[in-house]
């Protein structure tokens, strides 16, 4: 073999392995915008929850903001006990369908995009739609203590 052969040789192998090789793509512009917006956090294990719920705690309430910021993702019906705030709570829907309701109220249907503001005091619940993931933020003052767990929602409240 001369050195012309060899080195056609050499070449031929490179580029047999480099067509081999999976080329990632660069993300779009577009695949950005569908990422979300922060991390799951980790998978509430306690039984205030229904269903898969993860939690990331963005901020925790201190002595000079008594703000607890939490990022809420609710999988496909999840969804929390009644309870209340005794400083009431404001949820920021950042994707997804969820379920929103107040005792004694109809449930309604939030989408990404929506804003609730839970009344002081006022029992409800907020989760995920049957079919779809939901995901939240909920800003909720501790000022006046924290969220008062009450009973599950039964599936017949959950469904109607």
């Amino acid at each position: 073999m001369n050195l012309n052969n060899t080195t056609i040789l050499f070449l031929t192998g490179i580029l047999a392995i480099s067509c081999t090789q999976q080329i990632k793509p660069q993300k779009t512009e577009q695949d950005r915008t569908h990422d979300p917006i922060f991390s799951k956090g980790e998978r509430i294990t306690n039984d205030n929850f229904t269903g898969t719920v993860w939690l990331n705690n963005l901020v925790t309430a201190d002595r000079i903001n008594q703000n607890a910021v939490g990022s809420v993702t609710f999988e496909p019906g999840a969804r929390t006990k009644w309870h209340s705030h005794p400083a009431g709570q404001i949820i920021l829907a950042l994707d997804g369908v969820g379920f929103y309701q107040e005792e004694g109220k109809e449930k309604r249907i939030v989408r990404k995009g929506e804003v609730v503001k839970c009344p002081i005091d006022v029992p409800h619940w907020h989760g995920a739609s049957a079919d779809s993931a939901f995901v939240q933020i909920a800003i909720t003052g501790r000022e006046k203590g924290e969220t008062v767990w009450l009973k599950p929602v039964t599936d017949q409240e959950y469904n109607n």
